[in-house]
Parts: C-alpha cells; sequence; structure tokens
C-alpha cells in the first residue's frame, strides 16, 4: 500500500479510536503533532491508539519511551512504522 493511502487510514482510525468529535481525519495534517500544540493527544490516547494499530496492521509498539516518541510524532511517523512492521 502506498504511504499516502495508509495515512489516510491512520487518520481515519484515530478520530474513530479516540473518539474525537471536533476533528475530522482531513483536518489532520500527516506531518502535524500528534501531542501537544498538534493534535493534543496524551499518554492515554498513545495506548488506545497503540492498541488500535496492533489489532488493525498486527504491528506492536514496544515500552521504549524514546522510540515510541518517534514513532508517534506525526501520522507519517506512524505509517512509516506501520509499513516497516507489517507482517507480509
Amino acid at each position: 500500500m502506498e504511504l499516502a493511502g495508509l495515512e489516510a487510514e491512520i487518520k481515519k482510525l484515530i478520530v474513530e479510536t479516540l473518539m474525537l468529535e471536533d476533528v475530522t481525519p482531513e483536518e489532520i495534517g500527516s506531518l502535524d503533532p500528534l501531542f501537544g500544540d498538534g493534535l493534543g493527544l496524551d499518554s492515554i490516547d498513545a495506548l488506545e491508539l497503540a492498541l488500535a494499530l496492533e489489532g488493525r496492521y498486527g504491528v506492536s509498539v514496544q515500552e521504549d519511551a524514546e522510540q515510541n516518541e518517534r514513532i508517534f510524532a506525526s501520522v507519517r511517523a506512524l505509517a512509516t512504522f506501520v509499513e516497516e512492521q507489517r507482517p507480509r
């Protein structure tokens, strides 16, 4: 799957999983930060999202804070991680 298509899927997954009522998938920029001043997610959101990614794509996020900070930096970073880790 091309990265842009995967990014669109992940944006939809974020909105659905985290029940974001005021945000549509189209409003989430691929390079926008997911935490802090970006989408404003927190550590609980990250855990829910990690479980959703595991369920949908079969990828597992490890308990490595530094690595997870990179993985969850943006939708593009998540899509890249999923693409690299997804079972073929």
